[in-house]
């Protein structure tokens, strides 16, 4: 039974996943253990965990990879996305994003990730691979596609993507890590818009 064998192997595969999940957002990537992740996931031996993934970094990737909305949007095919016209892809993208705020284990970790990367040289290389650099090199990309067909201003890409990212990052740190009052009372889908819009005025030609 081949097809039921990759069934089940997937299925654990998801629960190491969230048992991952769940350690990596309390203890953080290196203080996180096999043991700890074996225990959250329900299995029996912190062994077994090398059958699904070679290392503890490969399965963080797959954490984050996974668990992440923006990035499992990334994950699909770009030639298809980057037809699309700006309002439409720069909403999705910027959803996406925030969609984090959704999950709070998502959200957990992602805070104590950005205080470990702070520390760990090592560990921000191995999120800004997985997370912050795709992120930041697809919407590069994307934008200097609109701007060659003319849908957008030329000017620079790199500087361009990361002023779309920048109110969507402050959002989300007033919102999670200072707990400003306004802040809770702005929805997810306001700030989207509004970001969108205001990207617009200055990128779209007049």
């Amino acid at each position: 039974m081949p097809f039921r064998d990759e069934q089940d192997f997937e299925e654990r595969r998801q629960q190491i996943i969230d048992g991952a999940l769940e350690v990596f957002a309390s203890k953080g990537f290196e203080k996180a253990t096999n043991k700890d992740i074996a225990a959250a996931a329900g299995i029996g031996s912190p062994g077994l965990i090398y059958h699904y993934f070679k290392d503890k970094a490969d399965l963080f990737q797959q954490v984050v990879e996974q668990r992440m909305p923006l990035l499992q949007l990334l994950t699909h095919d770009e030639s298809e996305i980057m037809g699309k016209p700006p309002r439409e892809v720069l909403t999705i993208f910027a959803q996406s994003f925030l969609r984090v705020t959704e999950n709070p284990t998502s959200i957990a970790m992602v805070k104590l990730l950005l205080s470990e990367a702070f520390r760990q040289p090592a560990v921000a290389e191995i999120f800004n691979v997985i997370g912050p650099s795709r992120s930041i090199s697809f919407l590069t990309r994307y934008l200097e596609k609109q701007m060659s067909i003319g849908a957008l201003k030329p000017m620079d890409s790199r500087a361009a993507a990361r002023c779309f990212i920048g109110p969507m990052i402050a959002y989300l740190i007033t919102r999670e890590v200072f707990l400003q009052t306004d802040v809770q009372q702005l929805s997810t889908d306001t700030m989207v818009a509004t970001t969108v819009e205001i990207f617009l005025k200055g990128m779209e030609h007049s």
